[in-house]
């Protein structure tokens, strides 16, 4: 079955930088558009980031643009979102998802990201 597993989270001062990774198994990641999505305390989860399947296309939310870069390697399967000029309204699960055929259709656990002084 499709498996997203994300890691590098954790916690950084603001200014400071992360660089997450998803790495994914079950399916044939070169196949497939990837996203990035995140989920604050109390809010709903929302869109961050996505990359096609060949890596050359990308889309960042407004509040993201700039500061954060979407990258991925489907010679091993992973998908990546390095995160620089972090603020504290960055703090939140992150999740990777797989793009299906009409949506997401297939989701991590989350890396939990804080950013705090």
């Amino acid at each position: 079955q499709v498996q997203l597993v994300e890691s590098g989270g954790g916690l950084v001062q603001p200014g400071g930088s992360l660089r997450l990774s998803c790495v994914a198994s079950g399916l044939t990641f070169s196949w497939y558009d990837m996203g990035w999505f995140r989920q604050a305390p109390g809010k709903e989860r929302e869109f961050v980031t996505t990359i096609n399947r060949y890596g050359d296309s990308t889309y960042y939310v407004d509040s993201v643009k700039g500061r954060f870069t979407v990258s991925r390697d489907n010679a091993k399967n992973e998908v990546y979102l390095q995160m620089n000029s972090l603020k504290p309204e960055d703090t939140a699960v992150y999740y990777c998802a797989r793009r299906g055929r009409d949506d997401y259709d297939h989701w991590g656990q989350g890396t939990q990201v804080t950013v705090s002084s």
